[in-house]
């Protein structure tokens, strides 16, 4: 089954950027010249994905506007002649893709954003892309390469990368199960000795629809949220998911220090001879 809708969890307050998220999304700040969340829709529109659903909180509504048709913007740039301007406002959104905004009213983690799309997703498989994960250098795609995997196994999809020494503990850990692409489970930042493998997974998924009933069953979790990788640990048990090496590179946007080196990144890479 082709992957047609995308999950963009998008509620959270962005603390480690203020005083620039006192009133901006995160999500909005550019990477040079385009926002965090444009990148990753991109990616998701690059896969074929044509429903893009995003779940956002109290003062988000800029990342609503971001993606709806500006008239007057393009109408008053058009009028002063900056025709390319004016494309790049209307075609943020290509003809035939859809957005739907659902509200996550608590912040009760990224499990919990999830389920908040459940009706908007409905018995389809679907993609998760955290915005926080900045990634580049891979034209294919990221998304593309999970949703091309689901379709040929049916099983829930995690895009992973080698993370050495005490980062490990950073991240959801793969619990590897031989050779192959299946995993026996998945760990929430363990502690550096007990890490089960230098696989961390990062902010992309494929997952089926099941995923919903098993969320609703999680008691609260790691920081006292519902946490997405205990949900799918226990589908991992049950050898229903598999890993997808990372290709490309990626930036931890969710840091400062991540996204000011995404930032030099990507404009010495487009504008450094």
């Amino acid at each position: 089954m082709k992957i047609r809708k995308a999950v963009f969890p998008v509620a959270g307050f962005g603390t480690r950027f203020l005083p620039a998220t006192k009133a901006m999304p995160k999500e909005l700040m550019p990477i040079v010249d385009k926002p965090l969340i444009q990148y990753a829709a991109e990616e998701a529109i690059a896969a074929g994905i044509d429903t893009l659903i995003f779940v956002t909180g109290r003062n988000k509504r800029a990342i609503e506007d971001h993606f709806d048709a500006n008239m007057e913007l393009e109408t008053l740039l058009r009028a002063k002649g900056k025709d390319v301007q004016a494309d790049m406002v209307r075609n943020i959104i290509p003809a035939g893709v859809e957005c739907i905004f659902v509200r996550q009213a608590e912040q009760l983690g990224l499990g919990h954003a999830v389920l908040c799309a459940e009706r908007a997703v409905g018995g389809d498989p679907f993609a998760v892309l955290l915005a926080d994960d900045f990634l580049t250098d891979y034209e294919s795609g990221v998304t593309a390469d999970l949703a091309q995997a689901f379709s040929n196994s049916g099983k829930s999809q995690l895009s992973v990368m080698e993370v050495d020494g005490p980062d490990i503990s950073k991240y959801g850990v793969v619990v590897p199960n031989g050779a192959g692409a299946g995993i026996a489970g998945l760990v929430e930042k363990p502690d550096v000795s007990d890490a089960p493998s230098n696989l961390a997974s990062i902010g992309r998924y494929v997952l089926t629809p099941d995923i919903f009933d098993t969320l609703r069953g999680l008691s609260a979790g790691s920081g006292g949220e519902i946490q997405l990788a205990d949900a799918i640990n226990i589908h991992a048990q049950k050898g229903v998911v598999e890993k997808v090496r990372l290709n490309g590179l990626r930036f931890d946007c969710g840091s400062v220090d991540g996204f000011m080196r995404a930032s030099n990144y990507e404009y010495e890479k487009r504008f450094v001879p």
